[in-house]
C-alpha cells in the first residue's frame, strides 16, 4: 500500500482533476459532413435563405438560416414530398411523419419525425436553427431521401407543439427542397 500524507491529498486530488480536464478538452468535437442542402424561396419565389442537412456521427441535424419573415415565432417542418410549387407550397404536403405519430413536440405519444422546434425570427425577419432530428443517422435519411423526397417548410405562424396534423402553423411562407450533395 502506498501512503500519501493527508497535507499533500488536495494537491493531488487537483493536479488527477486537471489532467481529467485537460484530456477532455483536448478531444475535438465530432466533424459533421453536409449531407444535403435545400435553398428557400418565398412565396414570390424570391430566395429567402438555405437549409443544410448535417451528419455528425450518428445522429442528423438540420442547420436554417432564413430572412424575410415577420418577428416571432414560425413553425417550421420537414414536409414529406420534395416540392415547393409556387404560391402556397402545399405541393411539399404533410408533416413527414413514417411512423404515423401524432404531431408535436409535446405530445406525449411521441411525434412526427418531420416535427422541429420553433424557429424564432428577430425584429430584422432573420433567423437561424440548428436542431437535431430524432432518429439514428439511417433512419431518418432513409425516410428524407425517399422515392419523393423531403421539404423544408417554414410557417407564417408558431407551431403550437399538438394540435395533429399541422400544429395551426398557419400558411407555408418559405419552402426548399433538399437535396444530396
Amino acid at each position: 500500500m502506498i501512503h500519501i500524507p493527508k497535507s499533500t491529498l488536495p494537491i493531488a486530488s487537483a493536479m488527477t482533476a486537471t489532467v481529467a480536464l485537460s484530456a477532455c478538452a483536448s478531444m475535438p468535437p465530432p466533424a459533421s459532413e453536409t449531407i444535403a442542402t435545400a435553398m428557400l424561396v418565398d412565396a414570390t419565389g424570391n430566395p429567402t435563405g438555405e437549409a443544410r442537412l448535417l451528419a455528425i456521427g450518428d445522429r442528423v441535424e438540420l442547420s436554417l438560416t432564413a430572412e424575410g419573415l415577420s418577428p416571432g415565432e414560425h413553425g417550421f417542418h420537414l414536409h414529406t414530398t420534395g416540392r415547393c410549387t409556387l404560391p402556397d407550397f402545399k405541393s411539399a404536403g404533410g408533416h413527414l411523419n413514417p411512423s404515423n405519430e401524432g404531431h408535436g413536440l409535446l405530445d406525449n405519444d411521441g411525434h412526427h419525425l418531420g416535427d422541429l422546434p420553433n424557429l424564432t425570427a428577430l425584429a430584422n425577419g432573420t433567423a437561424s436553427a440548428q436542431v437535431t432530428i430524432d432518429g439514428t443517422r439511417s433512419y431518418v435519411l432513409d425516410q428524407i431521401f425517399d422515392a419523393d423526397g423531403t421539404a423544408v417548410v417554414i410557417h407564417a405562424d408558431a407551431d403550437d407543439g399538438r394540435t395533429d396534423p399541422s400544429g395551426n402553423a398557419g400558411s407555408r411562407v418559405a419552402c426548399g427542397v433538399l437535396t444530396r450533395g
